[in-house]
């Protein structure tokens, strides 16, 4: 709501006197804080408690946000809401540390909230006292391991992407598999990006079901890490690590690594809809931790940190042989840790079920 308060204070055709004004606005503006009010209150009701929710937890080594709010709340990405009216005690409720221990404080009126207790495992502090710990000892947001190997691959490439990368062009002793240890040599290697170095291999193109399968994009395949020691025309790498056979006419990309534990798990807020179209690895049934793409990505709005739900669509047939859609099945929860134009990666949180190539997500 906009109001011109110039044309309304000195029109002189408006007709209410300037008191009759001031009240009319003082009534506004409580209307307009009641409805705040209420929004947020219907919002705190809104987030629904486990019934086995604890009411009191210590944060141990180990642990992570996501699953300390899997300890609280039926949907774990609203971990940042129940912290949002207890911001005077807790400015950043992502800056939590082992040892702390986090309380339950149910409200009459149905809502609740987490805060700090004024003690931690054995050291009494109180709030204000809390010491500020480094930040390598924060918990972090999410299982970050099981990401690791991923933070820098798989990468989404134009077709034919690789075909200007470093080229690798065998080794001394004219191996035809090569694997960690061997010395090989490439072609075309710049001496300006780094010593570091990974391998990868044109892989898959990745397909959108919903749009006439038309193709996003192509996987590179990361096969393992080199090290360069010897830049020119011709260089020479050692093979520090490998995950499949190394081969001949495979391709080097400078490494890169990305930090996800920054990044706190959220549900977007607009609608997104999209479907699995891929699962790293080739197999076709996901359990938790597995890694899928999606056919949506950042030109959809979509950023690292987001919360998709798994939904299973299904039919059933009737007796006159006649095909019926059954109710989508919320199966499962995923993360979007890399975000690319049309496709996106993420690591399956939480599966119900096996969850399979094709199945639908959206938000939450």
């Amino acid at each position: 709501m906009i109001i011109e308060f110039k044309s309304i204070l000195f029109c002189p055709h408006y007709t209410l006197g300037k008191n009759k004004f001031m009240r009319t606005i003082s009534i506004i503006a409580m209307i307009l804080a009641i409805s705040i009010f209420s929004d947020r209150a219907a919002k705190a009701k809104d987030i629904e408690l486990l019934a086995n929710a604890p009411e009191r937890y210590v944060v141990s080594q180990g642990d992570t946000l996501w699953g300390i709010a899997s300890r609280y709340l039926k949907d774990p990405w609203q971990w940042t809401e129940i912290w949002d009216m207890n911001q005077k005690q807790i400015k950043n409720p992502n800056n939590i540390y082992p040892g702390d221990i986090i309380i339950l404080v149910r409200a009459a009126d149905g809502s609740s909230k987490l805060m700090f207790a004024n003690e931690k495992a054995t050291i009494k502090l109180s709030p204000k006292m809390r010491i500020e710990k480094l930040e390598a000892e924060k918990i972090p947001s999410i299982p970050s391991k099981k990401l690791k190997p991923f933070l820098s691959q798989p990468l989404v490439i134009e077709k034919n992407g690789l075909d200007r990368a470093p080229l690798i062009l065998g080794s001394s002793d004219n191996r035809v598999i090569l694997s960690t240890g061997n010395t090989i040599y490439v072609q075309n290697m710049p001496f300006d990006q780094g010593m570091a170095w990974q391998v990868f291999r044109a892989g898959k193109p990745l397909i959108d079901p919903e749009d006439n399968d038309r193709v996003l994009g192509h996987e590179a395949v990361y096969l393992g890490d080199v090290e360069g020691s010897n830049f020119d025309a011709i260089s020479s790498v050692r093979i520090t690590h490998s995950v499949q056979e190394i081969l001949k006419g495979d391709r080097l990309i400078p490494a890169s690594t990305l930090h996800v534990d920054d990044y706190i798990p959220r549900a977007p807020d607009f609608p997104v809809t999209g479907r699995i179209i891929s699962v790293y690895g080739g197999v076709t049934e996901i359990g938790q931790n597995a890694i899928i793409a999606l056919n949506k990505g950042s030109s959809d709005g979509l950023e690292v940190g987001h919360v998709l739900a798994v939904y299973r669509k299904s039919t059933a047939k009737l007796q006159d042989s006649k095909i019926i859609s059954l109710p989508d099945e919320r199966i499962g929860l995923v993360f979007l840790f890399r975000v690319f134009d049309k496709v996106s990666y993420a690591l399956v949180l939480h599966s119900a079920q096996a969850i399979k190539v094709f199945d639908a997500v959206q938000t939450p």
